[in-house]
């Protein structure tokens, strides 16, 4: 007999994940190249579908004034867009996606036109504070990567582009964080999905998309990613809740689909 062929879940496409990543929001980082090199928490940032970000900086900052005498008035930077895991874990972070491009300061009616670009698709209070003590930088991204517990990949821009974020990306965290404070005893019920060997660590909810639900097993030995996939993507919140009562084994999930 051959060996047996484990079979993967199926999972969101890279740029799928990034696009949700930059939905999601996160924190985010600015690593200026050259003279400038230290961190910079900009006040807002916002990456846009095509891959573009906006960043917001108080007026006095330093990096302003470098943008002002850097050739061409642009200054080469990476973005760094952090994605936090939904519950308190060891390590706090499940994904990071880097933007790298020119950094450019927009001019006031430029700057204007941006905020507008953003508003409908997040209306922030702090996006007021643009020329009224923070200046709107525009960042044009000529490359993205993607690093989390899949792998680290670079994304096309042009799939980037064309690529959705997955549906529940903004819904999920809320959801995950109800599950570990009010519902333990079915996070321990998923237990039987995982490697035996994996049974007997902590295990806590990482992450959920239209394909599965993401795992994270803190044990002695590490922390271990395990991804359990959905029977078919869920693309409404009834499928969706389907697939994670049937991970769960509700036992009258027999009665309800032979009833359907």
């Amino acid at each position: 007999m051959g060996e047996k062929t484990i079979r993967r879940p199926s999972r969101p496409s890279v740029a799928e994940r990034a696009r949700s990543i930059a939905k999601r929001g996160g924190k985010a980082a600015l690593l200026p190249s050259g003279e400038v090199s230290a961190r910079v928490a900009p006040l807002l940032h916002h990456v846009h579908p095509d891959g573009t970000a906006t960043v917001l900086l108080a007026d006095e900052h330093p990096l302003i004034a470098a943008s002002w005498h850097a050739p061409r008035g642009e200054l080469a930077s990476v973005l760094e867009v952090t994605d936090p895991t939904p519950v308190r874990l060891r390590e706090p972070v499940r994904g990071l996606l880097w933007l790298t491009g020119w950094l450019r300061l927009l001019d006031p009616e430029e700057a204007h036109h941006e905020v507008l670009s953003i508003v409908d698709d997040r209306p922030d209070p702090r996006l007021l504070d643009a020329g009224h003590g923070a200046r709107v930088l525009r960042l044009e991204s000529a490359s993205i990567v993607l690093a989390d517990a899949e792998g680290t990949d670079s994304v096309d821009p042009t799939e980037f582009q064309a690529a959705t974020p997955d549906p529940f990306c903004t819904l999920e965290d809320d959801w995950l964080r109800h599950l570990e404070l009010s519902h333990r005893d079915v996070v321990g019920l998923l237990a039987r999905h995982l490697p035996e060997q994996l049974r007997g660590g902590h295990i806590r909810p990482l992450g959920l998309d239209r394909y599965g639900l993401r795992l994270r097993v803190e044990s002695s030995d590490g922390d271990h990613d395990v991804r359990l996939g959905f029977s078919r993507p869920a693309d409404t919140t009834e499928r969706l809740g389907f697939e994670l009562r049937r991970l769960v084994g509700c036992p009258f999930l027999a009665q309800q689909r032979n009833g359907s």
